[in-house]
């Protein structure tokens, strides 16, 4: 038998024997307690710039496109390393894996040195080009300079996560991101406000915070991938760029940038249609993004486990694992995603209360947030089935059904409804985009399945 695809003498790997309900839930449960951790942080940090002026929370709304897109790469890179590193351990090739995971570090590498230029060189014309407040310009070029310049933690982070969340061993990815979330949420009030002694920094404590949180998750992530991984050994000679290496981790991973890229420009555009009406309507919207993502940062973290474990599973041949996992996720993410809804329609004035709203800024808030989270149980669909594309090495379904969600639909949508001078009807944009995207998504799903999955059960009858 060939040293690649010999048995592991610790056993069987969780992943394609533990029953897939409790696999998903007991992977997913530390990626889910992390998330809404960082979750908590985003809000959190909003609410502590929205102290300094309405025009500082509008600053950060207009940073999200470069953060969304800095993510993005992050992601991209990491999705493509899990997938494959998954896919090489349900194989028994384990040096493959190994391969795999060099690699990610060299494209890790890339995107630092691309965000670095992207802050010392775009950022004030990004600002520049979507706000003439000269408050909002000056502190949002400080917040996001402070955040791209200083990326490298964002990047070690994700990519570490996501070499643990491969081997199944999420509980340190909690740990990582759980950590970093809430020193930063320590580091908030008093960086911004400027206690124990500190001079008060503003919105230039919130990105401060932030990088430093950052940071000290990737060196966690480095800490547990050196001494807790077992499952991945990095070599010096896997660093180096190999294509036939590179070419099919950034086949699944580069749709993934551009589901990611797509997001930016979604939020670029769309915070220039509602500049249009008024720019409290921009801080609105950004408002909105970290509430919704109590709700889908969940499903985010169920999504990630799903990945690794149907990627695992493909790679053993068992179908049924796939599928069982979809179903439970599918169930799960849609009695998260009524949670939602019923908040967004229950109670939308606690939820913006926090943000020290002026009476404009409610308002606009209460109606944007009724009409938007009637979408979120279409999207937790969307979501869940989603995640088979990648781990499947259909990374370019993700990204065709990103489009018709983000661009192909919202856009124009959204445009179209603006002209009607009605603010209310823009964000009707958004659920009418999750409907498409839902038929596009089952679409897409129902072809993944005749060829990737059904040939599986067809080979186990035959």
């Amino acid at each position: 038998m060939s040293d690649l695809k010999r048995p592991d003498p610790r056993g069987p790997n969780k992943m394609g024997v533990m029953p897939v309900g409790k696999l998903l839930f007991s992977m997913a449960l530390p990626m889910i307690i992390a998330m809404l951790v960082q979750a908590c942080y985003n809000v959190v940090d909003s609410i502590y710039v929205s102290r300094i002026s309405e025009s500082s929370v509008t600053a950060l709304s207009l940073a999200f496109p470069i953060q969304n897109l800095m993510i993005g790469f992050a992601t991209g890179v990491g999705v493509g390393v899990n997938s494959l590193l998954s896919k090489s351990l349900g194989e028994g090739n384990r040096e493959r894996g190994n391969q795999y995971a060099g690699n990610g570090i060299f494209m890790m590498v890339v995107s630092i040195m691309l965000f670095v230029l992207v802050g010392l060189f775009l950022v004030r014309p990004f600002y520049e080009m979507q706000s003439e407040v000269r408050e909002t310009v000056e502190s949002g070029t400080t917040y996001a300079w402070i955040c791209t310049v200083f990326s490298a933690g964002i990047f070690v982070e994700i990519l570490g996560e996501r070499l643990l969340q491969a081997t199944g061993r999420t509980f340190y990815t909690m740990i990582t991101q759980g950590t970093g979330a809430i020193l930063n949420i320590i580091l908030d009030p008093i960086l911004i406000f400027g206690y124990f002694g500190l001079p008060a920094m503003g919105i230039a404590g919130a990105a401060t915070a932030t990088v430093i949180g950052q940071w000290v998750a990737a060196g966690l992530a480095i800490y547990f991938n050196l001494k807790k991984n077992e499952d991945v050994h990095l070599k010096l000679a896997n660093l180096l760029p190999r294509k036939e290496i590179l070419l099919p981790m950034l086949g699944v991973g580069i749709p993934s940038v551009i589901m990611m890229g797509i997001g930016a420009v979604m939020n670029f555009s769309i915070n220039q249609i509602l500049q249009g009406f008024t720019e409290t309507a921009t801080g609105v919207f950004g408002v909105y993004y970290k509430l919704q993502s109590f709700f889908c940062m969940p499903i985010f973290g169920m999504n990630n486990a799903a990945i690794s474990i149907i990627a695992y599973n493909y790679g053993a041949r068992k179908p049924k694992r796939i599928t069982g996992t979809l179903k439970v996720g599918c169930c799960a993410a849609l009695c998260v995603m009524i949670l939602g809804t019923l908040s967004f329609e229950l109670i939308p004035h606690v939820l913006l209360s926090a943000f020290h709203p002026s009476e404009q800024f409610m308002t606009i808030g209460c109606r944007a947030l009724r009409i938007i989270g009637v979408h979120f149980p279409v999207a937790a669909i969307c979501i869940v089935l989603g995640s088979s594309f990648p781990a499947l090495g259909n990374g370019l379904y993700s990204t065709i059904t990103s489009l018709c969600r983000q661009l192909l639909v919202l856009l124009p949508v959204a445009y179209l409804m603006s002209l009607s001078g009605n603010l209310d009807n823009v964000w009707l944009a958004f659920p009418i985009a999750e409907v498409m995207s839902l038929t596009v998504t089952v679409i897409l799903f129902t072809r993944v399945y005749r060829k990737k999955i059904k040939p599986l059960y067809q080979d186990q009858n035959g």
